[in-house]
């Protein structure tokens, strides 16, 4: 492990002071990524600030208007937990439940997993699909961003120096929505998904019209992506398993995969089909069972 100063704020504003230092400084919530990071050589720090203590970072709550505030540093497992987004926000619920190990969820923050910016995180394609944003904070002020537009490339974000993510925010869903995550793995868990989806759905349960879509991909394009084209082959129609079939078809045209150790192109491709399909169909199953989540 190089060598480095290490710090343990319990303020925000503690916190923000020392990142606008001169050098390279980086946070760590629950480490599962950076300090392993660090260890190979991947990153470089002078500085690690531990921002586990610092509760504007710990929120995890549904405000007045609906909102779903999840702070940067919350781990995955209390996510995972939280009755309100397990009943509102299930896909994001069921992301979290899928993150490395039990032990790994109990330390590592979504903040973390987004901020990373790796192309198979996990969280995101749910967070993507329910329309988040960002909010980033620095001793200058406070920014909020689109998570669509947070992601710059493999490993890499729009934060600037001497900001941190505060929170995601997730607008409230409307009813009769339902959203899901589905991933394949080679394994039933610690593994990196060959591709991923989330999908989330506004339906009219009495005449199946779909009201909006959204569907997020993750491990086929250098950044996690929406499948823009497949949302219009949904909206404003009436929702069969044949349109469902259309829209999965049409999700392909919105992955830009590599062939790997870990999957082709081509079967990249055929399971972005497969995981549009099932998560649309949880959606509508959801939603036509009497429950808006």
């Amino acid at each position: 492990m190089p060598t480095f100063e290490f710090a343990a704020p319990r303020t925000l504003d503690e916190a923000l002071s020392l990142f606008a230092q001169p050098g390279e400084v980086r946070p760590v919530a629950g480490g599962t990524d950076v300090i392993d990071q660090l260890k190979t050589g991947r990153r470089r720090a002078d500085l690690v600030v531990d921002i586990k203590r610092i509760p504007e970072l710990q929120r995890l709550e549904i405000d007045t208007d609906g909102a779903f505030h999840i702070g940067a540093a919350r781990c995955c497992t209390d996510i995972h937990n939280f009755a309100p987004a397990q009943a509102r926000f299930t896909g994001i619920s069921e992301a979290c439940g899928l993150v490395g190990s039990v032990q790994i969820q109990n330390r590592a923050a979504i903040g973390g997993n987004i901020c990373n910016a790796s192309p198979s995180a996990d969280t995101t394609p749910s967070l993507l699909s329910h329309d988040a944003s960002a909010i980033i904070i620095s001793s200058k002020g406070q920014r909020r961003v689109p998570l669509a537009d947070f992601f710059s490339g493999p490993g890499q974000t729009v934060l600037q120096k001497g900001e941190i993510l505060q929170e995601i925010v997730l607008p409230q869903p409307p009813e009769n929505s339902a959203s899901s995550y589905l991933r394949f793995i080679p394994r039933n868990e610690m593994d990196i998904a060959v591709a991923g989806v989330g999908s989330f759905l506004h339906l009219d349960p009495d005449t199946l019209r779909v009201m909006s879509a959204r569907i997020a991909l993750a491990s086929v394009a250098p950044t996690p992506v929406r499948a823009l084209g497949a949302e219009r082959v949904l909206e404003a129609r009436t929702l069969t398993d044949d349109l469902i079939a259309e829209a999965g078809e049409k999700a392909t045209e919105s992955a830009n995969p590599i062939t790997d150790v870990r999957g082709s192109t081509e079967y990249r491709k055929e399971l972005v089909k497969v995981l549009t399909r099932r998560t649309l169909k949880i959606c509508e199953q959801r939603i036509l069972g009497g429950h808006s989540k």
